[in-house]
Order: structure tokens, then sequence, then C-alpha cells
């Protein structure tokens, strides 16, 4: 899917991005960090606003966070996955550890970015998940068994 029509050529349609964190300072910077690349359709801050949301929202891509109420957004990444299998994921976190890593790979996400770089990775993994590729922040060390 590299080819995506998301993503390709200057008059290609902005993909449609749902927003998921609990911290509403997080939400403008990640937004404007995406602005030319996607139109973000909505903001939640919970797990179970954001499976609700991205029902109601249809977006092409969600980028969540991991320590939310309501559902944590590995959980929640889960149900997406069952219920939206064509919506990327990605996730933006405090979370610089292998396992919650792995954890949110496991569960659908083809991005994992660090809050700590996310203007320099978030477009690159948003990029990178519309295109259906893995990007993880390179603060993040994983060995072979992802």
């Amino acid at each position: 899917m590299a080819d995506s029509p998301l993503i390709d050529g200057p008059a290609a349609p902005r993909a449609r991005l749902l927003l998921a964190d609990d911290h509403p300072a997080m939400l403008a910077p990640a937004a404007a960090a995406l602005h030319e690349v996607c139109v973000v359709v909505g903001t939640v801050g919970d797990g179970l606003d954001l499976l609700a949301a991205a029902k109601r929202l249809d977006p092409d891509i969600v980028v969540l966070d991991i320590t939310m109420p309501g559902m944590n957004g590995i959980d929640a990444a889960r149900e997406l996955r069952r219920a939206h299998p064509r919506i990327r994921l990605v996730f933006l976190t405090v979370h610089d550890d292998a396992d919650f890593a792995r954890a949110a790979l496991e569960a659908g996400g083809l991005g994992y970015v660090v809050k700590s770089r996310l203007v320099s990775d978030l477009l690159p993994a948003v990029h990178a998940a519309l295109a259906g590729q893995r990007f993880l922040s390179p603060t993040v060390h994983l060995d072979d068994a992802v």
C-alpha cells in the first residue's frame, strides 16, 4: 500500500485523523505537527470515547495515547482493529519502554512515538502508517522478537 491515495501527490486528499490523549495540552501540538497531511476530525480524552468517535467519524488514522482513563490505549487499539481493520494506528506516549512498544505493536499499532520526540517523529510515523509501514521513535529499542 505504498501508493496510498492518502499520501501521494499534491492534490491528494488529506487523511482523516482522530486524536486520543487524556492531556489536552498534547492535542494541539499533535494536530499542528500533522496539519499538512491530515484533517483532524475529532479529539477525545479516553479510550471509551475513542471507540465511539471512531465509529461516528470514520477516520483513516488514529493517534492515541497508551495511558488513558476509561480504557487504556492498547485495549482500545485491539477493539479498533476488530471493529475497523482499515484504520491505521499510531501510538503517542510517554512510555519509552520496549514492553509497552511491543504491546502497542501487537495490538495493531504501526507507529510508536515517544512524546518527547513528537516534533521530529510524529509526522514520519503517520506517513509510514498511511503507507502500511512501521515506525518507532529511535529511542525505543526492541529485540528481534517483534
